[in-house]
């Protein structure tokens, strides 16, 4: 068996319908902070649509 430098992991997302305008075919986002992806670190606003916690003080 041959060993490949690019090993390719599985991850385990979960998926949210929406189109992306300026990708054809793209119907779907991944929604962030859910199963194996982060949220966005230091988002201050928004942080629903991101995965991100509430910042302590």
């Amino acid at each position: 068996m041959l060993s490949s430098p690019f090993k390719r992991g599985v991850s385990i997302v979960m998926v949210r319908g929406g189109r992306v305008k300026d990708l054809p075919g793209v119907r779907y986002h991944i929604v962030r902070g859910k199963l194996d992806t982060q949220g966005v670190q230091d988002r201050k606003k928004g942080r629903s649509k991101y995965g991100a916690k509430m910042p302590k003080k």
